[in-house]
């Protein structure tokens, strides 16, 4: 049971019935909605860092930077990528995994509290069906500014440096963050609808390694066969991993213009992503909530 939440009893209507969820909810003020969010979210926050689910945000990208760099550093300069350097070239794809990795621990989370019965509890309490989500989403946004953080200063350690303008790096930092909140969002979708938070992760295992093996995160789509290019190319990493790689910048001028061109179809499929598990995840509120 939560203790000192706000909002706690429901008040009787002008027909003599308890309010239902939603219509004490449209009665509260913002302050309460957002009290009522703060404690949902530090519920996630707060264990967060005594429990060291922060450290392996930390400890997440350098593993990814040992295990992509070390051995394809030297195959992809003689092979060839384009770039001033293999660093530079691969810098997104390490902040697309770093984010990928924050979007596994949020869809175990949101399974976790489906299979112990927190999100029938909540559906319960006078609030907001969107609330218990939002907080989630929120931790979710909190371990990936972390994640990212620890991308970049790995990044910088095999070579990484941003190249173009101060609002070229903005908008590195935005767009990193915003795939980040896409991509929890469908993965808090997927737990919540699952209940199940092993086989959750299971399932999000084999996308990771489809989308991020097969993309021009590891190496430039030319070097891929001929019949599988157009998916290397065109799907979603892909074009996250361009966008980015235009925002960073290269001493070489060869990393990508920033124009709606190269960052148009990351920002379509991000806000996506986001829209449309956004909306689900709210339907799948209300039917708890029914």
């Amino acid at each position: 049971m939560l203790t000192g939440f706000p909002g706690a009893t429901r008040p009787i209507d002008h027909d003599g019935d308890v309010q239902t969820a939603d219509e004490f909810a449209t009665d509260r003020a913002p302050t309460v909605v957002f009290a009522q969010w703060w404690v949902l979210a530090r519920r996630l926050i707060r264990p967060a860092w005594r429990t060291g689910e922060i450290f392996t945000a930390l400890l997440a990208p350098a593993v990814f930077t040992l295990g992509f760099y070390v051995p394809l550093d030297l195959v992809m300069t003689v092979y060839g990528h384009g770039l001033s350097s293999y660093a530079q070239f691969l810098m997104p794809m390490i902040v697309m995994q770093a984010v990928a990795f924050c979007a596994i621990t949020a869809a175990f989370r949101a399974a976790t509290d489906a299979r112990d019965g927190l999100d029938a509890r909540f559906a319960t309490l006078p609030m907001p069906r969107w609330v218990p989500f939002a907080a989630r989403i929120t931790m979710a946004a909190h371990r990936a500014v972390i994640s990212v953080a620890a991308a970049l200063v790995c990044g910088a350690v095999i070579g990484f440096r941003f190249y173009g303008s101060w609002w070229h790096t903005v908008g590195f930092l935005a767009f990193s963050l915003l795939i980040a909140t896409a991509l929890c969002c469908g993965a808090d979708l997927l737990g919540s609808m699952s209940a199940s938070p092993e086989a959750t992760t299971q399932i999000l295992v084999l996308p990771q390694l489809i989308f991020g093996m097969v993309s021009t995160g590891f190496a430039p789509a030319s070097q891929f066969p001929g019949w599988i290019q157009g998916f290397a190319r065109n799907q979603p990493v892909s074009q996250f991993v361009d966008g980015l790689r235009a925002l960073a910048g290269d001493s070489t001028g060869d990393a990508g213009a920033v124009d709606l061109a190269t960052l148009g179809p990351g920002l379509a499929w991000a806000l996506g992503i986001l829209v449309v598990c956004g909306g689900l995840s709210w339907r799948h509120a209300a039917r708890r909530s029914a």
